[in-house]
C-alpha cells in the first residue's frame, strides 16, 4: 500500500480519476485496522482542517497509526491562525520579493494558489517549494498586499471542492508530480530491507559529528538488523520522504539547513535525530543553565551578562581567570578563558554586537572531561575527552583554522563511576528521549554539568570502542522501536 487519499464525500475525488486509493474520512475514522500491517501515506483532502473536525481527526488517527499523512495536525493548527505562522513570514516574503526582482515580469499577483510546492506563475517556483517546506499543506492560498514591498496578508488550506475546473486540472497534475517524485525504486538487493534511513552529513564538514567511515560502519550494521542507510546532503530535502527516519551528522543550528531538515522530518511523522526541540534547547547556553539550575543539577557557578554593566559583578564573584561564551556555539568555539578586567571587557565588546546575552563562568580547570552518551532516556557510552596539548579546553583552534584535539578514552558503562552516569542521565531526561552527549567536569567539590550536546560525536574506534557495535545496535534499535509502536 502506497498512497491513500481521505476525502469527506466520495464525490470530491472520484476514485476513477486517481490511481491511488481513495477512501471517505468516516470510513477511514471508523476502521482502525484497515491499514494494519502497512504504513500508507496518507493524504488529506477534506473540506476542513479546523480543530476537532472530521479532517483534523483524520490526522490526528493517522499519527497514531503510524500512518505518514499530509497535512499533519501540527500543520493543521499552524495554519489556523496567523500569530502561529508568523515565524515563517520574513523568510517567505523575502522569496516573494526575490521571485518578481530578477525578472521583466515585476507585478505581484494579490492570489497564488501553491499545491504540492507548485504553482503555475513559475516565478514562484522556489517560493511555493519553501512554503511547502514550512507548511505540507496539498493546497494552500497565499493572498497578498502587492503594494510597496509584497507582505503576505493571509496563509490557507483550500478544499478542493473549492477549486475551479482549471484548478483541478492543476491539482491533478500536482498530485501526481507529487506522488511521483517522492518514491525512489529501491535498489535490488536479496533481501529487501524493512526501512531505509536518510543520514544528513557534508562532506565538506572539517569536524563532523561522524565521518563517513563511522557511518558506512554503521550501515554494515544497520543492513544485519533489516535497515539500509543512505547518506544524503543538503540539497535532498525534497527527497526526504522518501526515508523511514532522519539521523542529523552536521553541526546543528537552528539558523541553517539542519533544522529546516529536522522541522520536515516531524512533519513527515518520521523518527528524527536531533529533532527540533531537541535543537532548540541544546543550542543555547543560557537555557541550559536555566534548566539545570533549576532542576537542581550542578553546573559551574555562572552569571548571565545582559550588558557591561554586568561585568564589574562577574569579576567581583567568579574571579580571574574566567571563562566567557556565547550562548549558541559548539566545538569550544566561542568558548574563551580571559585573565584579567581588560581582555573581559574587549571581548564582550566584540561578542555583544552579536548577540544580546552572553555568560561567564568560573573557571575550572581539568585534566578530562566526562562524556556520557545518552540514548532514548538510557546510556549510550562514556569517554574521558583530556585537554589538547598545553591548553584548557579539549578542543583548541588554532589562527591557521586547523583544530588540534586532546586525547579520549573509552570505557564500558559498568566501568563509569556511577555518579557520572546518574547526572548525565538526568540532565539528559530534562531535553528529551533522543541523542544527547553530556558533558561532565569531576572537581574535588563534585561532579558539574558543562552542556548537553544534541549531536554528540559517535566515531567508530573512538566513542565505539569499549561498547564496541552495541553503540550502533542501539542506535539502530531506537529508529526500528519508534517505527513499529
Amino acid at each position: 500500500m502506497d498512497w491513500v487519499i481521505l476525502v469527506d464525500a466520495a464525490k470530491d475525488f472520484p476514485n476513477e480519476d486517481t490511481p491511488h486509493k481513495v477512501i471517505t474520512t468516516k470510513d477511514y475514522l471508523a476502521r482502525a485496522n484497515l491499514f494494519r500491517g502497512s504504513r500508507p501515506k496518507i493524504i488529506n483532502l477534506s473540506r476542513s482542517f479546523a480543530y476537532q473536525s472530521r479532517g483534523y481527526y483524520a490526522s490526528l488517527l493517522a499519527g497514531a497509526r503510524g500512518h505518514r499523512v499530509v497535512p499533519t495536525v501540527e500543520t493543521m493548527i499552524d495554519l489556523g491562525s496567523r500569530t502561529l505562522y508568523a515565524q515563517a513570514l520574513p523568510e517567505l516574503e523575502d522569496q516573494l520579493a526575490k521571485a518578481v526582482s530578477n525578472g521583466d515580469d515585476r507585478e505581484m499577483p494579490a492570489r497564488l494558489l501553491v499545491m504540492f510546492g507548485i504553482t503555475e506563475d513559475h516565478r514562484f517556483d522556489r517560493f511555493a517549494r519553501l512554503l511547502f517546506d514550512w507548511f505540507r499543506c496539498p493546497v494552500l492560498e497565499v493572498t497578498i498586499e502587492p503594494a510597496g514591498r509584497a507582505e503576505i496578508r493571509k496563509l490557507a488550506p483550500v478544499p478542493i471542492n473549492k477549486l475551479t475546473a482549471e484548478e483541478l486540472a492543476f491539482f491533478h497534475q500536482a498530485l501526481h508530480d507529487h506522488t511521483r517524485r517522492e518514491w525512489r525504486s529501491k535498489k535490488a538487493t536479496p533481501t529487501a530491507p524493512r526501512y531505509s534511513f536518510a543520514v544528513l552529513h557534508d562532506p565538506a564538514e572539517a569536524m563532523p559529528p561522524s565521518n563517513l567511515a563511522s557511518l558506512k560502519h554503521w550501515a554494515r550494521i544497520a543492513e544485519k538488523l533489516g535497515v539500509e542507510v543512505e547518506p544524503i546532503t543538503r540539497k535532498d530535502l525534497a527527497r526526504l520522504a522518501e526515508f523511514d527516519a532522519l539521523f542529523i551528522r552536521e553541526t546543528t543550528s537552528i539558523d541553517n539547513h539542519t533544522y529546516r531538515f529536522a522541522r520536515r522530518a516531524v512533519q513527515e511523522g518520521m523518527p528524527v535525530i536531533d529533532d527540533p526541540v531537541s535543537m532548540i534547547r541544546c543550542t543555547n547556553k543560557v537555557y541550559l543553565q536555566e534548566l539545570m539550575t533549576g532542576n537542581g543539577i550542578a553546573v559551574p557557578p555562572t552569571i548571565i551578562l545582559a550588558g557591561n554593566g554586568d561585568l564589574e559583578r562577574a569579576a567581583d564573584e567568579l574571579g580571574f581567570p574566567l571563562v566567557m561564551k556565547i550562548p549558541d556555539s559548539s566545538f569550544s568555539r566561542g568558548v574563551k578563558k580571559v585573565d584579567n578586567h581588560r581582555e573581559m571587557d574587549q571581548l564582550a565588546r566584540a561578542w555583544f554586537k552579536d548577540t544580546d546575552l552572553l555568560l561567564a563562568q568560573k573557571f575550572m580547570p581539568t585534566e578530562f572531561d566526562w562524556r556520557v552518551g545518552v540514548l532514548g532516556g538510557k546510556p549510550l557510552f562514556v569517554c574521558q575527552y583530556t585537554m589538547a596539548r598545553k591548553h584548557w579546553q579539549i578542543v583548541k583552534h588554532q589562527r591557521n583554522g586547523k583544530a588540534l584535539e586532546g586525547g579520549l578514552r573509552s570505557m564500558t558503562i559498568g566501568e563509569a563511576p556511577p555518579e557520572v552516569i546518574d547526572i548525565g542521565l538526568r540532565s539528559a531526561q530534562l531535553i528529551g528521549s533522543g541523542l544527547y552527549g553530556v558533558d561532565i567536569k569531576q572537581t574535588d567539590d563534585g561532579f558539574f554539568v558543562i552542556e548537553v550536546n544534541d549531536n554528540p560525536n559517535i566515531e567508530h574506534g573512538i566513542e565505539d570502542a569499549a561498547e564496541k557495535d552495541q553503540v550502533w545496535i542501539e542506535l539502530t534499535r531506537w529508529f526500528v522501536n519508534r517505527l513499529e509502536r
